[in-house]
């Protein structure tokens, strides 16, 4: 199966310093699972390579042929997947707005009936456990509901060199076995979820919200 790591900052600058922190947890993630999992295809997907409009404007709501190519490639990628690992900083009690930003641009009929792990970290001692609270209300609208582990890393920047490593290499097999608990989740929900989707096309059930307000026949 196919499973996309979504990075949720584009801080670049310091201080504080190290001034991407989120991408060290991004790699951490990305290495336990080729390591410990590899019979599956990962890909970190990092907003910093993506130039998106100051003006916003979703991929589901440009003409075909007017689709930057950057953003329809993304979303080839998310239809194509099998499910998500959101990596999340914490701001003001909540998920990161880079985060947001990317994934509002794709409607809930790329991300749904697929699930989605949250990873929330900080420079402080509490690993963005607030932000991972409402996380779990917007990936479940987006249609990529959360599994029931999730991950937290207090003091990241103590905690994983900048290639995702342990900085320390005796903690190693105790972050892989914390990170393996939520991943082994999402990857048995993912296998289901795909022959699911085998035997009963979701779309059958539910047509996309594409035009008109009428089609979530809601009032």
């Amino acid at each position: 199966m196919k499973f996309l790591i979504f990075l949720g900052s584009v801080r670049k600058s310091t201080p504080p310093k190290p001034a991407r922190l989120g991408e060290r947890v991004a790699k951490a993630c990305e290495r336990c699972l080729l390591e410990h999992y590899s019979e599956h295809e990962i890909e970190l997907i990092d907003p910093l390579d993506y130039d998106l409009d100051p003006v916003f404007k979703p991929h589901f709501a440009y003409l075909q042929a007017e689709v930057p190519k950057q953003l329809d490639a993304l979303a080839a990628k998310i239809k194509a997947s099998d499910g998500f690992v959101m990596v999340s900083p914490e701001y003001n009690h909540s998920m990161s707005p880079a985060l947001a930003n990317l994934l509002n641009h794709f409607g809930s009929s790329l991300f749904g009936y697929k699930p989605s792990a949250i990873v929330t970290y900080s420079a402080g001692q509490w690993g963005g456990v607030r932000a991972a609270v409402g996380m779990r209300s917007f990936l479940s609208e987006l249609g990529c509901l959360p599994v029931s582990a999730m991950i937290h890393v207090p003091k990241a920047q103590d905690v994983f060199i900048e290639s995702g490593e342990a900085n320390n290499r005796a903690e190693q097999t105790s972050w892989d076995s914390y990170f393996s608990r939520t991943f082994n989740q999402l990857i048995w929900w993912a296998e289901g979820a795909s022959k699911q989707r085998e035997a009963l096309d979701p779309k059958q059930l539910s047509k996309d919200f594409k035009r008109d307000p009428s089609q979530r026949n809601a009032p």
